[in-house]
């Protein structure tokens, strides 16, 4: 039934049936249920954010039946409008040079058959700015290299993409960032049907193509590692730490030196064994956030599957660069060489538990001024691309721009 579903004319009667059930019945029964506090996901919050939360649990849901729509990836730039200053600007990101795939990275590329590859890259600049796509940086300008989440398999960093609402953020309240760069890397998923997997995309490809990413900001634009700040959401930041690791643990490798700072933002850190306890994250908030168990357990087993691909999921009980905040007893990661590092957390979130893990082990081996942990009680997972949760976003954003700047 799922595969009729994918294609027309049962798909349009399935997105049909679902939008007047949702506006007729769904929504009203969601908003007389979280009439009393106690009733809803969070006491604290809002009827209008159950409501909100609820729609997008459930679009989520809809997508995964009907296939996800086929949205920008590594294959090809999508085009912007390169006519306004003002607007995104495109361009090839070149592959890194072979003989830089070296070490350990060698051979978790030889393993899955991953080789270097151009990558489309995109450029924000701040409203009122006139930047050039590649123009050398102005004195003291720092700029936001942005990895997106996404679960490796989802999501673009395309501007048309609902993650830019990050990038839009960052610009809008950091004075002396001017522009984001984000660059695409290859996920995990074979198409737009969400079915196949392709061997040759789990990792380590992501971290080449970021890495591609990085050599072009600094030797191509011209900034100074030390003034560029690695962001990532989800996903994303479990990559911004991974090619943070690999540019400290190789510094003679003819890669650039490590960043000047690292922000993540409700980074997917441990892919292995979630945390155990008495009332852990993943379960004790499957109920309030948009992922986890509760929702998808077998696509989120699934994700992280085809991203270690045939490492085996043995890899992200291990393997830093995978799971940096596994809680298996044969883990050895450190942190020290790290650059100062801000990370976000959600009190709702099913990941809370491992940015816990995180912060502990950045803190021990950085010291506590050189992390910043901030949380938000009420938050759920990645709510800074989120334009509807309010007032967390905003503060989360003034409180990096703050933490920027001191």
């Amino acid at each position: 039934m799922t595969r009729l579903l994918r294609h027309q004319p049962f798909k349009g009667l399935y997105l049909t049936f679902q939008l007047f059930s949702t506006v007729l019945v769904r929504i009203p029964l969601w908003v007389a249920l979280a009439i009393p506090p106690s009733w809803r996901p969070r006491a604290q919050w809002s009827i209008r954010r159950v409501v909100q939360l609820k729609l997008l649990r459930l679009i989520l849901a809809i997508t995964k039946t009907t296939g996800n729509s086929k949205t920008p990836n590594h294959t090809a730039i999508t085009p912007v409008d390169q006519a306004d200053p003002h607007s995104p600007a495109a361009l090839w990101i070149s592959p890194i040079p072979s003989q830089l795939v070296r070490d350990e990275l060698a051979i978790w590329a030889t393993a899955a058959d991953i080789s270097p590859v151009r990558i489309p890259g995109y450029w924000l600049n701040k409203k009122g700015s006139h930047i050039t796509v590649s123009a050398p940086p102005m004195p003291g300008e720092k700029v936001v290299y942005a990895l997106h989440g996404g679960g490796f398999r989802a999501l673009s960093a395309h501007p048309s993409d609902p993650t830019a609402a990050i990038a839009h953020g960052l610009l809008q309240h950091v004075d002396t960032v001017q522009r984001v760069f984000s660059c695409e890397y290859r996920l995990t998923l074979a198409d737009s049907s969400g079915n196949n997997e392709l061997p040759n995309r789990c990792f380590p490809g992501a971290l080449i193509d970021a890495l591609a990413g990085y050599i072009y900001l600094v030797e191509t634009v011209g900034f100074d590692p030390q003034d560029i700040i690695v962001e990532g959401d989800s996903a994303g930041g479990n990559l911004a730490l991974a090619l943070t690791r690999y540019l400290v643990e190789h510094p003679n490798s003819g890669f650039p030196a490590p960043p000047g700072a690292l922000v993540l933002l409700s980074p997917w850190v441990n892919l292995g064994t979630p945390i155990s306890g008495v009332r852990p994250s993943w379960i004790n908030n499957a109920r309030c956030d948009y992922i986890g168990p509760d929702v998808d357990i077998v696509g989120y087993l699934r994700a992280a599957g085809a991203y270690v691909g045939p490492h085996g999921l043995g890899a992200a009980d291990i393997n830093p660069y995978i799971s940096s905040a596994s809680v298996n007893p044969t883990m050895k990661v450190d942190f020290k060489g790290f650059p100062r590092t801000f990370i976000t957390s959600g009190g709702a979130e099913v990941f809370y538990d491992m940015h816990c893990v995180l912060r502990d082990r950045m803190v021990r081996d950085l010291g506590p001024d050189m992390v910043r942990f901030h949380f938000a009680p009420h938050a759920v997972h990645d709510w800074l691309g989120l334009t509807f949760h309010e007032p967390e976003r905003t503060e989360a954003l003034r409180e990096i721009a703050a933490w920027l700047t001191s």
